[in-house]
């Protein structure tokens, strides 16, 4: 049960970092910035499959693969706040997409590590009992 939790929150991280990025792309005039407009369509191409697949599939590979989308995409925002921005793009923290894709990206890392966890521990557990 705490597995089939903390996957539908990677889930909804997922989907929702992917919505977040949607909407900057297509309301936000994102599409039209060179390097970043792509990435962002990737970026929502990337959450919806990931969340697909996380659903489907349960295996440690595409929670390990959520939670490097969470970092990575995380990582890319947080180096958008720096003085040079990512690819000369500089965010501010000032708009609600950006408080919600920190939060999206952030609960893929969090419960995909809690989700990845319970997981190993399910499995070894299960060996055990086989040992047993």
């Amino acid at each position: 049960m705490v597995a089939w939790v903390l996957r539908i929150l990677v889930v909804l991280g997922l989907l929702g970092s992917a919505w977040v990025h949607y909407d900057l792309w297509a309301n936000q005039g994102f599409s039209d910035i060179d390097m970043i407009g792509p990435l962002f369509l990737v970026n929502v191409i990337a959450g919806v499959v990931l969340a697909l697949v996380v659903l489907a599939w349960h295996h440690w590979l595409p929670v390990l693969g959520a939670i490097g989308f969470g970092a990575v995409t995380l990582g890319a925002y947080l180096i958008s706040l720096t003085p040079g921005g990512l690819f000369g793009v500089q965010e501010e923290f000032r708009m609600a997409s950006e408080v919600w894709g920190v939060i999206t990206e952030a609960g893929c890392v969090v419960f995909g590590i809690a989700l990845l966890a319970v997981q190993v521990r399910g499995r070894s557990r299960g060996r055990q009992a086989v040992r047993a």
